[in-house]
């Protein structure tokens, strides 16, 4: 019996004939659809949202949008630099930051309060990360 051998390359792994995404490709793709999300829920406030919520409960919705689409970008970025913590660490912030900020935009429980610095928390590790990746990376 034959073993399939595994070609490599910066963007997809394969085994056999079947492509396997590399994890660059995975994080672009997770950044990419976080990205979507982002402005779906930024229109969805503009739009849907601002006659049904005070100004300040549609100021935090919107902050929550901003920043999910700022770390979607940096999900990216630190995708495509090869960076292996940063990519988790933005995901886990913009659930637990903007997620919560989301639902308590929407009256959503109180004790999400105390969530959202625990995601800003994973954002700045994030950005953290990614530097430190950055500065000890060789060429």
């Amino acid at each position: 019996m034959e073993t399939p051998s595994l070609a490599v390359t910066n963007w997809v792994v394969t085994a056999g004939a079947a492509p396997i995404l590399s994890p660059m490709r995975l994080w672009l793709g997770i950044a990419a659809v976080n990205g979507a999300l982002a402005v779906a829920a930024g229109a969805f406030g503009a739009h849907a949202l601002k006659s049904q919520l005070p100004p300040e409960l549609l100021a935090t919705w919107e902050t929550a949008a901003r920043y999910q689409m700022v770390h979607a970008l940096a999900m990216g970025l630190a995708a495509q630099a090869g960076s292996r913590w940063p990519p988790k660490l933005f995901l886990g912030g913009i659930v637990l930051f903007s997620g919560s900020l989301y639902a308590l935009a929407l009256n959503g429980p109180h004790w999400l309060g105390p969530v959202t610095p625990l995601g800003g928390a994973l954002l700045i590790a994030g950005w953290v990360c990614l530097a430190l990746s950055a500065l000890r990376k060789t060429s």
